[in-house]
């Protein structure tokens, strides 16, 4: 039987070192060796990690993918580092998750004023996979906005819009509640873009004051609190990457 084998970038994303897009950057940057002789390329073949190092140190086996949930707080930077000093998610998280938790890596990305489900993950294949448009994973947001709108225009976004030439996809927005100008507005969609659901409500005319993500597929932030991280069961995770690689 022939010995299968990976390209070494997707080993290393698979090992939890970085998304397979960081690790080529650490390998252009020659982090990356194997016994002891620095890589140059990422498209090396190789059948598993024995002997390779990243900034000198051996990387262990992969562990098997797991999954946490974190409730974002406002005011973090989704990164691990910020050169201007801003706080990043892993300084809460330092915090947040127990002693002897690998590496994690966040699926999609929440900007600076959001708050919600931040899903964490050791695996950056399941990343991957998780943050890709086409494997149509809703993620679900609620929006406390300032500004008058009706349903029936909400629905309209079920067919997409297109602001300022950036063509946005289907979004199901549902008027949850209203109190004056004042509303809470929940909205699910699948692409994720960057800024979509301010952008597309600021196109609407409405002022968002207030933006939280509540779901990521099946998987919620229900009670949380702010700041809180909870693995989720190794078997629903399992369950979970066996439906996305039959969407796949």
């Amino acid at each position: 039987m022939t010995e299968e084998t990976h390209r070494i970038a997707k080993l290393l994303a698979r090992a939890g070192i970085a998304s397979r897009r960081e690790v080529e950057r650490m390998i252009g940057d020659g982090r990356v060796a194997i016994d002891g002789k620095v890589l140059e390329t990422p498209a090396t073949i190789i059948a598993d990690l024995k002997g390779v190092t990243v900034d000198g140190k051996p990387v262990g086996k992969p562990e098997p993918p797991r999954l946490f949930r974190f409730h974002k707080p406002p005011g973090l930077l989704t990164a691990e580092r910020d050169f201007s000093g801003r706080p990043t998610i892993y300084s809460a998280l330092r915090n947040a998750l127990p002693q002897g938790t690998p590496r994690l890596m966040p699926i999609g990305r929440l900007d600076l004023a959001t708050e919600g489900l931040l899903l964490m993950t050791n695996d950056g294949a399941l990343k991957r996979a998780m943050e890709l448009p086409s494997t149509g994973i809703p993620r679900t947001y609620r929006a406390r906005a300032y500004g008058d709108i009706s349903q029936s225009r909400l629905e309209d976004l079920i067919e997409g819009i297109t602001i300022d030439g950036v063509q946005y996809g289907r979004i199901d927005a549902n008027l949850e509640r209203k109190t004056g100008r004042n509303q809470w507005i929940e909205l699910s969609l699948t692409e994720g873009k960057n800024r979509e659901v301010r952008r597309v409500l600021e196109h609407l005319g409405l002022e968002v004051s207030r933006l939280m993500r509540t779901a990521y597929g099946p998987f919620e932030l229900t009670d949380l609190a702010r700041g809180q991280a909870a693995e989720v069961k190794q078997k629903e995770v399992e369950y979970f990457r066996k439906q996305l690689m039959r969407v796949g």
